[in-house]
């Protein structure tokens, strides 16, 4: 089962100088994907539990496209292991004007993960 959502990044969301958007937006990202995925699963938002690992591998500024996507890769009882990646697929281009912007040839990944989210078993449908 896989998860996919695009959001542009504000200039709300740079939180650093020269507009760099915080890592944990990045991760709150992810946290709707499961929120989704939970959904399809088991027709409930669940609860994330834990990140196992978390990756941040390239920079993301205000004005990117970022593709969050996720994956359930595992099944518990009331477990569901997911993994995640965020690409950019587009950015501004202020070096050419300051509404400038490119869809990028290949996406850049510029963070992976993978977490575990629960959902009880008496909200599980």
């Amino acid at each position: 089962m896989e998860s996919c959502i695009k959001v542009r990044m504000s200039s709300g969301d740079a939180h650093y100088g020269g507009n760099l958007v915080d890592g944990a937006k990045i991760l709150a990202l992810f946290g709707d994907v499961a929120t989704e995925l939970l959904m399809k699963s088991d027709g409930d938002e669940g609860l994330f539990r834990a990140y196992e690992s978390v990756e941040f591998l390239a920079p993301v500024y205000s004005g990117d496209f970022i593709e969050a996507y996720g994956k359930i890769i595992s099944i518990g009882n009331t477990s569901r292991k997911m993994y995640f990646e965020a690409r950019k697929v587009a950015s501004q281009r202020h070096e050419i004007s300051d509404s400038a912007g490119d869809f990028l040839e290949k996406p850049i990944i510029v963070c992976t993960a993978v977490g575990t989210c629960v959902v009880p078993k008496d909200k599980q449908r």
